[in-house]
């Protein structure tokens, strides 16, 4: 999903009639190139350089800035600005992130930023205010917008707070075309009140917004004729009025009528960004529907478990809605003969959960039935094998079912068995066994046999080539499935919840303390084989869903 955010800012406040002596200009341009070829005719912003430059003004400009190149240039703009100035501008154009601490312009080429990129890289506008703030009442802030990704990690918005703006400065604000159009003409302007070209371009108007703004004088420009309104105080509250039943509304039409009465209102270009914000997304009403139910990170949470458990793969249970969820969503209402808007309203949310507390349950009963099943087959190979008390038997019972009700009780039986060898054994001959179990690989037994044909271990050894040879594609599931465990960053306090849980089921996981030895191995195999999941003795996404699920069903 894309949504408009601020992100061509451009404080121009330029002095009239002497401007080679008394105004200073910062650009910093991170915007796209043809963006401002279709514009403004020139495909980065020296031609804005040269207009201004051309008048007298002392003209800064960087380029595809990164974060050291944002600063120099600012730090040089800052040292040498006029301290008599009667004009300050600063133009910046890019991305712009918000953070609870402030809003920041990226560097160029910053994708996919992470809260620590941008506080560490980006370009803090309170550094703006802040020279802006020294010039009270000449000075003109102008923010365009353009698309950014809404997809942000926690802890960054697209949107644009203004309530730091500093007392005195003002601020002209609307889409990126709209704004550049203004910037370009600015570069024209004849000294007059450039507040109704403003306004004419479609820009809103905050903070300081004197009756008139007289700014760069220079050579004659005609500014396009307004036809004026009846004054503005004497519209004022009929104004506010239809702007709030506009906003009351909340719709295409509602604010087509608000512009229709008022072209050149005081909410004239919030009407415009919320239509285009309207029009670009098919499902405007029913996504701020989600977003006024204000869900928090573990309820977003909660709705990926729910879709997981039903079959929806949100590509992830991490609490943030992407595009992995928004599908999931949208599949999830398809199927239920919804509106597909990938977007969930309260109903949805609890016909949803519904939904997935009944799969838990069905999913559960069904574990329940083939955990029958297994013990039933396990009890009877058992009677045939293990139940006889010889070696042979004993292998052939683990092989089947090493995880089985009798497994430790078998290798305790063959662990009896090797000890006794092993104490019988020539000393060569347990010095060689021994390297080869601990090397444990298909090539070291393979010595040994070779070495020892008729050694005291030629059985186990045996075996365990075996194993290798039958579960060569078992083994190299184990290592990505160790991969998939480490990927969930499970801490001691998650570890030892899911031994609990998996004891609860009466599994047998040992000790509940954290640790995963290979009782908890076994018992989190035992609880994958009985439902069905991918059996690997190592928690995944979906073993933890699960988990979870058959947690809250108890």
């Amino acid at each position: 999903m894309i949504r408009l955010a601020t992100s061509m800012t451009v404080a121009l406040a330029l002095a009239a009639p002497a401007m080679a002596e008394n105004s200073d200009l910062l650009i910093i341009g991170n915007s796209d190139p043809g963006m401002l070829q279709r514009l403004i005719g020139s495909g980065d912003l020296t031609a804005l350089q040269s207009a201004f430059e051309d008048r007298g003004a002392e003209v800064s400009l960087t380029t595809g800035a990164d974060a050291e190149a944002m600063r120099s240039a600012f730090r040089d703009f800052a040292s040498n600005i006029d301290a008599t100035a009667d004009d300050v501008g600063i133009l910046l154009t890019g991305q712009f992130v918000s953070t609870i601490a402030g809003t920041y312009l990226l560097p160029a080429g910053m994708a996919q930023p992470t809260l620590a990129d941008v506080v560490t890289n980006g370009f803090p506008l309170d550094a703006i205010y802040a020279v802006a703030a020294e010039y009270p009442g000449r000075a003109l802030i102008v923010l365009g917008e353009v698309e950014i990704a809404d997809d942000l990690p926690a802890g960054l918005s697209v949107s644009l707070p203004l309530r730091d703006v500093p007392q005195g400065v003002t601020l002209a604000i609307g889409p990126a075309g709209d704004a550049a159009r203004f910037v370009d003409r600015l570069s024209d302007a004849t000294g007059e009140d450039v507040l109704p070209l403003a306004r004419s371009a479609g820009l809103s108007l905050q903070g300081f917004v004197p009756q008139e703004l007289p700014m760069f004088a220079g050579e004659e420009a005609t500014l396009p004729q307004v036809t004026p309104e009846a004054p503005q105080s004497d519209r004022t509250a009929e104004d506010t009025a239809a702007w709030e039943v506009a906003v009351s509304a909340d719709s295409e039409a509602g604010y087509d009528t608000y512009l229709a009465t008022f072209p050149t209102g005081r909410f004239a270009s919030e009407a415009r960004q919320r239509l285009t914000a309207i029009r670009s997304e098919p499902f405007y009403r029913e996504k701020q529907t989600e977003t006024d139910l204000n869900l928090s990170r573990d309820a977003r949470r909660e709705i990926q478990r729910d879709l997981s458990l039903l079959g929806y793969n949100t590509r992830g249970i991490d609490g943030i809605f992407g595009r992995g969820t928004r599908g999931a969503v949208t599949a999830w209402q398809n199927e239920n003969n919804l509106t597909a808007s990938g977007y969930l309203n309260a109903d949805q949310i609890s016909r949803l959960d519904a939904q997935a507390e009944r799969r838990a349950a069905e999913l559960e009963e069904e574990a329940r039935q083939r955990q029958a099943e297994l013990e039933r087959q396990d009890r009877t190979f058992w009677s045939e094998t293990g139940a006889r008390s010889d070696e042979a038997g004993f292998r052939a019972y683990l092989k089947r079912f090493p995880d089985g009700i009798y497994a430790e009780q078998a290798q305790a039986q063959l662990d009896a068995i090797e000890e006794q060898r092993r104490a019988q054994a020539e000393d060569e001959d347990r010095r060689r066994w021994l390297q080869a179990r601990e090397i444990d690989t298909e090539a070291g037994y393979r010595a040994y046999l070779a070495e020892r044909p008729n050694g005291a271990f030629v059985e186990e050894a045996r075996a365990r080539v075996e194993y290798f040879l039958n579960n060569s594609e078992q083994i190299a599931l184990q290592e990505r499935a160790q991969a998939d465990e480490a990927a969930l960053g499970l801490n001691a306090a998650a570890r030892r919840l899911a031994e609990a849980r998996l004891a609860d089921l009466g599994l047998k996981p040992g000790a509940v303390d954290g640790t995963f030895d290979e009782d908890t191995r076994r018992a989190i195999r035992r609880y994958q084989d009985a439902r069905n999941l991918r059996v690997s003795g190592y928690l995944d996404q979906a073993t933890v869903v699960r988990l979870m699920a058959d947690t809250i069903l108890r």
